[in-house]
């Protein structure tokens, strides 16, 4: 029996030449406790659905209707959780769970109120937190809280709008699998917004892309069998297939190539002497060890003494190798990245690069961070040009600009080069910063999660453009990731590293790998997900904060 449809509904925001069209005929038949998973890019319309269906928006033509009925305003049988949390910070979690009881059962005993407050409040595993306040909590802590009290409404559909995106991996991993349980306890029907294509094949029963022009993609059922193990997924043939396919078919609708290449990038050479970034090779470095990381210590004072952060990290990485730093939060990976950029003092230990000491910063060494840390005043390319007017001092002015224009074409963003930076979206600020980076000619490119922030369909992008830019390039770099997919998919070695404190080196994995790489192929490669598992066999044995003895790290001197 369908619970919810919506027949041929449109949605558009804005005035006359201003206008969006958002939603495009929707026609869609949801059944009764079926759990549907809504996948697609930032912007291509998602949470106005789910606001469609939560009655927050109304279509401008067309019907959205539950259980046969309009839909016309907000209503308790529909429990919505939010992206953010939208707690009352003067309540505790009890508190917030119990605004839900009160405006659904306000007539309860005091006795039986705190009994729902209680029975939901284990539900999502927090009854040792129900007297603390959200600022006491973490952010998966709060988001569960969110989730516990959506279902103190005991709606019949329970509505996720990307309720896991601002989580850290292992916490969005743990929150996604509590949701699944608890999906799996009374099999309410779930309609899931995401850009996880992941996430959408663990949970759903069936994925329906959303087009970048607003219409519905045909849906993919998902035919793996109930209860459904994430750690089992990288070994199932239908988990394996489903994956290409909705990658490949949201990589063809959304991952156009938008880079340009109109502009020759000038023969000039930038002051620290690294050859531009052409196709000749680079002359006068060395090839073997050309970074060398030597029993790499960082050590902070504290008022208990001493405390090690990272210990013995030892690496020799060649020439033009991309490194992939890999490892769950509080290892060291960025303490390490910061060293290397001369950002973080070096406690014990060397690093060497194309044979002389790291001292300092330099732009020799280029750092692309989480957030781009751009001037919001200045344009994209008054952004780029403020490095690339000092590391090319010899430069006429008209071959600076030429080298900030290539770098901002290769980057797709020929269009938005006089844009200010506070106009451009996220994901256009970070291609920003990568353009940044790579009009330096630097000797090392290091990246500091640098897609962290940005959604997972924005993140498959711009790594489509840092590869293509830096195979151009060639340049050595290092990238600290919690991504899996993406470490294997940018590196020649996924270094990855134990538990802090005392961090160090635990297991280096070689991806041989044809390259140029794509999502698409890497997919279909027989031995990427023997890879994949290999990088989360590691890391599932560290999941806890569990330090077991590192295992001998003899290919840490592989590259010797």
């Amino acid at each position: 029996m369908s619970i919810l449809s919506f027949t041929n509904v449109n949605k558009g925001f804005g005035e006359g030449a201003a206008r969006a069209e958002v939603l495009k005929g929707i026609n869609l038949e949801i059944k009764e406790g079926e759990f549907v998973a809504i996948l697609g890019f930032s912007g291509t319309g998602k949470s106005t659905l789910m606001n469609l269906i939560a009655g927050l928006e109304t279509p401008d033509s067309g019907e959205v209707a539950f259980k046969g009925t309009p839909i016309t305003g907000p209503g308790p049988e529909r429990g919505l959780v939010f992206q953010s949390y939208s707690l009352m910070p003067w309540l505790t979690v009890g508190g917030n769970v119990g605004l839900a009881v009160d405006a659904v059962f306000p007539k309860l005993s005091k006795g039986a109120r705190q009994a729902k407050i209680d029975h939901y409040v284990g539900m999502v595993g927090l009854s040792h937190a129900v007297s603390r306040r959200p600022a006491e909590l973490s952010g998966g802590m709060r988001q569960r809280v969110a989730v516990a009290r959506a279902l103190a409404m005991n709606p019949e559909m329970l509505l996720l709008d990307e309720p896991l995106s601002a989580l850290d991996a292992l916490t969005r991993a743990n929150l996604a699998d509590e949701i699944l349980e608890i999906w799996e306890q009374d099999k309410k029907t779930c309609i899931l917004i995401t850009n996880d294509v992941d996430e959408a094949i663990l949970l759903a029963d069936r994925i329906i892309p959303l087009n970048p022009d607003g219409t519905l993609a045909d849906p993919v059922a998902v035919n793996i069998p109930r209860p459904r193990d994430r750690g089992a997924m990288n070994h199932d043939e239908t988990f394996k297939a489903l994956r290409a396919q909705v990658t490949k078919y949201l990589m063809d609708v959304g991952v156009a190539a938008k880079v340009e290449g109109s502009r020759l990038l000038p023969n000039v050479t930038p002051i620290h002497g690294v050859p531009t970034a052409v196709a000749k090779a680079q002359e006068g470095m060395i090839d073997e060890r050309f970074l060398d990381f030597s029993q790499l210590h960082k050590v902070y004072p504290t008022p208990k003494g001493p405390l090690t952060v990272v210990e013995d990290f030892d690496l020799k990485i060649n020439k033009g190798e991309f490194i992939s730093l890999i490892g769950h939060s509080g290892c060291g990976k960025s303490t390490v990245l910061t060293m290397a950029a001369g950002l973080n003092e070096i406690s014990k230990g060397a690093i060497k690069l194309d044979g002389r000491h790291v001292e300092g910063a330099d732009p020799e060494r280029a750092v692309v961070f989480q957030s781009p840390n751009l001037f919001p005043w200045l344009t994209a390319k008054e952004n780029v040009s403020i490095g690339v007017d000092r590391v090319y001092p010899k430069a006429s002015m008209a071959e600076r600009q030429d080298v900030v224009e290539y770098y901002l074409e290769r980057v797709g963003l020929a269009d938005s080069m006089d844009k200010q930076a506070a106009s451009l979206s996220n994901g256009m600020k970070q291609r920003v910063g990568i353009a940044r980076a790579f009009a330096l000619s630097p000797k090392l490119l290091l990246l500091d999660e640098p897609f962290g922030m940005l959604d997972s369909l924005t993140r498959w992008e711009l790594q489509e453009v840092l590869m293509e830019v830096w195979s151009r390039t060639k340049v050595t770099a290092i990238c600290v990731t919690h991504d899996v997919d993406e470490a294997i998919l940018l590196a020649d070695r996924v270094v990855m590293m134990t538990n802090g404190p005392q961090a160090t080196i635990g297991k280096i994995v070689d991806v041989d790998l044809p390259r140029p790489r794509t999502r698409k192929a890497l997919l279909e490669h027989p031995d990427y997900y023997s890879y994949r598992q290999d990088v989360l066999d590691f890391l599932e044995e560290y999941e806890h904060g569990a330090k077991p003895k590192p295992k001998p790290a003899l290919e840490a001197v592989a590259a010797e």
